[in-house]
């Protein structure tokens, strides 16, 4: 059967820090779903600890992104081999809560073409993570969210929910790090196109380190906020 949603979770050398992220998103989604772990190289240390979990849950699997390095790619590639209808991004690093990833995918099955988890929305929190970098989010969240009116106070952030016909109609242009996300937001807004938010406490990654570099990726989250603020178009 055609799963409801395809959950894309980018890894980098997780190792087996990844088998515990698996196992609590394998619990939480009750809707029939395929979990896509996409890595960049088959030598990744994430690859036989998904194939663990895999072993016991047939909803798992694991795809090696030929697209070009980097979270950007990856996502693209995990979203172009999805099988459902909506895919949920969501991150390696156990930040996301996943018991909120069948209601993301819910307010796309009722009409919505991006359904974001949002920190920045009353009762939503971000706990832990560099003061500059959120900083810096919230600052972009909350000024498109009330002047540009994108629908959601948490652009930047990754865990989200699309519509999968939306993404094949407007594409996707980002290709390093995870502006996805904005990107979409922002194209909704151009495109005329309804975008959702629910309330998420986001909880900085208790292992690992974070692959996320801000100084070399900002000038592409600029691009995509002031693009947000651009004329309407009409989605074909």
């Amino acid at each position: 059967m055609t799963p409801a949603v395809s959950v894309i979770i980018p890894a980098y050398n997780e190792g087996a820090d990844v088998v515990s992220v698996l196992t609590r998103v394998g619990s939480a989604v009750t809707l029939r779903c395929e979990i896509v772990v996409v890595v960049d190289s088959p030598d990744d240390s994430t690859i036989p600890f998904v194939e663990q979990v895999a072993a016991e849950d047939s909803r798992m699997r694991v795809i090696i992104n030929t697209y070009g390095r980097g979270p950007a790619n990856a996502i693209r590639f995990g979203i172009d081999r999805a099988l459902a209808p909506v895919v949920v991004v969501t991150m390696a690093d156990g930040c996301d809560d996943p018991h909120q990833i069948d209601m993301l995918t819910r307010l796309v099955d009722r009409g919505v073409v991006v359904a974001a988890a949002s920190r920045y929305a009353r009762s939503g929190q971000q706990v832990g993570g560099p003061f500059l970098k959120g900083l810096i989010s919230r600052m972009a969240g909350l000024t498109l969210f009330y002047f540009a009116r994108v629908g959601t106070r948490d652009a930047t952030n990754s865990f989200k929910a699309y519509s999968k016909s939306f993404i094949e109609k407007v594409g996707i242009e980002s290709d390093q790090g995870f502006e996805i996300g904005i990107e979409l937001v922002s194209k909704a807004r151009r495109y005329r196109q309804p975008v959702a938010e629910i309330p998420t406490i986001w909880l900085d990654r208790a292992f690992g380190t974070s692959n996320f570099k801000l100084v070399a990726w900002l000038p592409r989250y600029i691009r995509w906020y002031f693009y947000a603020f651009g004329a309407k178009k009409q989605l074909v």
